[in-house]
């Protein structure tokens, strides 16, 4: 965890309500990091149903290979955190440590080890203790509150320099419920579904077959349309709660039902959110980038054109280094595989065009684009001129600060 503030961080944080059916507390349990809390506890009342997207990585940890087979229960009673060490790679070793931790756990709340949700995440390849946990889990089962939320989101911090939250209220069925939700990462992000691990909980009654479907849904155009880096962790997670303990919350049985519109949009909302502070303390960042792509074949031929920009080392360094080079635009989206054609390409910094009909703008500014550039947060937009797709995509710069963090982060 760096002691340098990502430039790009928020300057306030919301004021995150309660959940009613939600305790959580967390611990030190020496895991990697000392004098710091990394293990996180979180109670859920009996009825809490779940849902849930995973890394598509072939090499997934532990405990992602646990919460995909709990998943088709769905209905959770807790969630155990740990971070400094992401028990991926370790073999049957690492499938004994969550099992084990399931029973400490199930046995400190008082449901099924079935009924427990696990996350690691940290160093791949180092086999995870799970000694670690016993005594530090019923410890924290007997100091369990209902704030403040901001003491879970620093918990499963690794290379994070801030912890990230969000909220939103909205109505359902006539009345009100919440939403809350954390996150981690700073590296290894390019979830697919980083080092990414991001809860959301609420206390509206939802059943987990339409959980799974707005959470689906939504993380194609929040988690699934950031990178940092370019590299999908083996332990990226995205999970949602719901405790059903609104009063006078209509229960929702049906993804079609109309009065989930509302929820679902908040829902998004608040994953858009996290993903984006995610990127704002990608690993040595100091610029937000946003790329859209418009007028491609289609939606899915966009994002894979966006995606080629904003994970090219190229590029990110050029922004890194305040330089308007639109050629490693043109580099990028040719190289993507995708329909493009050069003639009808148009490229736009900001609110600067810099070039059009594959040709630097008749009327480009270097200095009008350099002074884009120079911002935190820099747009790029890229016409293609082919069709109605279009896709928009989120990242940071490429400095040296991230070479140095990633080639001593197991020191």
């Amino acid at each position: 965890m760096s002691t340098t503030v990502s430039p790009l961080a928020p300057t306030t944080y919301p004021e995150m309500p309660v959940v009613e059916g939600v305790r959580f507390a967390t611990a030190e349990a020496g895991i990697k990091y000392k004098g710091r809390t990394d293990v996180l506890l979180l109670e859920m009342s009996e009825g809490t149903t779940v849902a849930g997207v995973f890394t598509k990585s072939k090499c997934p940890s532990a405990p992602v290979e646990w919460c995909q087979a709990n998943l088709a229960g769905g209905k959770a009673r807790a969630l155990v955190v740990n971070s400094g060490n992401a028990n991926a790679f370790t073999g049957m070793k690492g499938r004994a440590t969550v099992s084990v931790t399931a029973e400490i756990a199930a046995k400190a709340i008082g449901c099924r080890p079935e009924e427990i949700f696990l996350a690691s995440t940290g160093v791949i390849g180092e086999p995870l203790d799970p000694k670690k946990f016993e005594g530090v889990l019923d410890g924290a089962a007997t100091r369990l509150a209902d704030s403040p939320w901001i003491e879970p989101a620093k918990a499963i911090m690794t290379t994070d320099t801030y912890p990230k939250v969000a909220t939103a209220t909205v109505d359902l069925g006539g009345a009100p419920v919440v939403i809350c939700g954390i996150a981690k990462g700073a590296g290894m992000i390019a979830p697919d579904m980083a080092t990414m691990l991001s809860f959301v909980f609420t206390d509206a009654p939802i059943a987990a077959p339409v959980l799974q479907s707005m959470l689906s849904a939504s993380v194609e155009t929040t988690f699934n349309a950031i990178t940092v880096d370019s590299d999908t962790s083996t332990s990226d997670t995205l999970m949602l709660f719901a405790t059903g303990k609104a009063k006078g919350a209509k229960t929702i049985t049906d993804a079609a039902d109309p009065a989930l519109a509302p929820f679902a949009a908040a829902l998004h909302g608040v994953l858009r959110d996290l993903s984006h502070q995610v990127v704002k303390d990608g690993e040595g960042a100091r610029k937000f980038v946003e790329i859209t792509v418009r007028g491609a074949v289609s939606d899915a031929s966009a994002k894979v054109i966006a995606l080629s920009i904003a994970n090219s080392p190229l590029v990110k360094t050029a922004i890194a280094g305040e330089d308007a080079n639109w050629g490693r635009i043109v580099m990028a989206v040719g190289k993507a595989g995708e329909p493009a054609d050069r003639d009808k390409l148009a490229i736009t910094f900001g609110n600067i065009r810099v070039a059009v009909e594959g040709a630097r703008d008749a009327a480009y500014s270097e200095a009008a684009a350099s002074a884009v550039m120079k911002e935190q947060h820099i747009p790029i937009l890229v016409e293609l001129g082919l069709g109605d797709g279009q896709a928009t995509v989120w990242t940071c710069d490429l400095t040296k600060e991230y070479v140095a963090i990633n080639g001593d982060y197991r020191s």
